[in-house]
């Protein structure tokens, strides 16, 4: 089995979906000859032409609104958002047409064929501009799909999932992990479910919840909890919309505790959903009140970037708080 990072992981998920389906096309800014800001598409358009794999000009409504007309006319298209920050120009078309489409045709049109890649995220020290986790805006609109992987192996399963769903499905791409994460992929063409978890670790302490490269510093959290004798049940939830309720509410049943933790500032992030819904389904097992560990209600900053984003040691510090209630 060869050993890819998840860009690797990615642009490997893109070429086997081209080849297998010649209504896969793939376009953004720069993704063509340039492979992309990140490299994600790298020799794609040498290898199935600029009818296929081109640049657009940089203007993301623009490309949400081409991608959205192709798709209603039977193409699969993959658009890239060079960077989740800039994703907000196209939200209109996003939440308002791409969400919307088949429901407000009567099932006439669809554009389920749609998928958006983005990279999203800090820890490259982007500043304000190139660091931002935008997943709760999209939570809040039904007729899409939302979904982020943690590591290599996921990223294919998933984007060749999501390419292939019946819905339109936003894919955001932890970006601190591009080059950093990497791991065994199969070589072969296989996808993972959207919409279930995984549980990367069991427990019986206490249960911890993230996704993306948040999953990276909970584990460590986690490592620093058994040192102490707390045994933490993580789990990485994979989808956002939908997100997987059963397998976060079994775990509290057990471990009657819940840390849920993203980068996204606290007010509004998807974590609030996540503990009313776990706060209804469980709360007479509670043994302690729902925390979110999270980044700031600030801007994203630039120099204070290590002080904003939740990192083990405020994970870890929730854990104890949330045992010894």
């Amino acid at each position: 089995m060869p050993t890819m990072n998840m860009l690797q992981a990615i642009n490997n998920a893109l070429d086997i979906a081209m080849a297998e389906d010649e209504k896969v096309i793939c376009f953004g800014e720069d993704v063509g000859v340039f492979g992309g800001v990140f490299r994600a598409t790298s020799h794609l358009q040498e290898k199935y032409g600029k009818a296929r794999c081109f640049n657009t000009p940089l203007v993301e409504q623009g490309i949400i609104g081409f991608a959205n007309g192709l798709a209603a006319q039977g193409s699969v298209p993959v658009a890239e958002i060079q960077f989740a920050d800039y994703i907000f120009p196209a939200f209109d078309q996003i939440v308002n047409e791409t969400a919307k489409f088949r429901y407000r045709s009567g099932d006439l049109f669809n554009v389920g064929g749609l998928t958006i890649r983005t990279p999203y995220g800090g820890g490259i020290s982007g500043g304000l501009y190139h660091s931002q986790s935008p997943e709760a805006y999209f939570t809040h609109t039904p007729g899409l799909k939302v979904v982020v992987p943690r590591n290599p192996y996921q990223a294919k399963g998933l984007l060749l999932a999501a390419i292939r769903d019946p819905d339109p499905v936003l894919f955001l791409e932890p970006k601190r992990l591009y080059r950093a994460a990497v791991g065994d992929v199969p070589e072969e063409d296989y996808q993972l479910p959207i919409g279930e978890a995984e549980i990367v670790k069991e427990g019986s302490d206490i249960t911890l919840v993230g996704w993306g490269a948040q999953m990276e510093v909970i584990g460590k959290a986690a490592e620093l909890a058994e040192e102490q004798g707390i045994s933490c049940e993580v789990i990485d939830l994979r989808s956002l919309l939908p997100w997987d309720e059963d397998t976060v509410a079994e775990s509290v049943l057990k471990t009657g505790r819940l840390i849920v933790s993203h980068e996204a500032p606290l007010t509004g992030g998807f974590a609030g959903e996540i503990a009313a819904t776990i706060q209804e389904r469980c709360f007479l097992y509670l043994e302690s009140p729902i925390s979110r560990v999270t980044g700031l209600d600030t801007p994203f900053p630039l120099v204070l970037e290590k002080e904003y984003l939740p990192d083990h040691l405020k994970i870890f510090e929730a854990i104890r708080e949330s045992v010894n209630f």
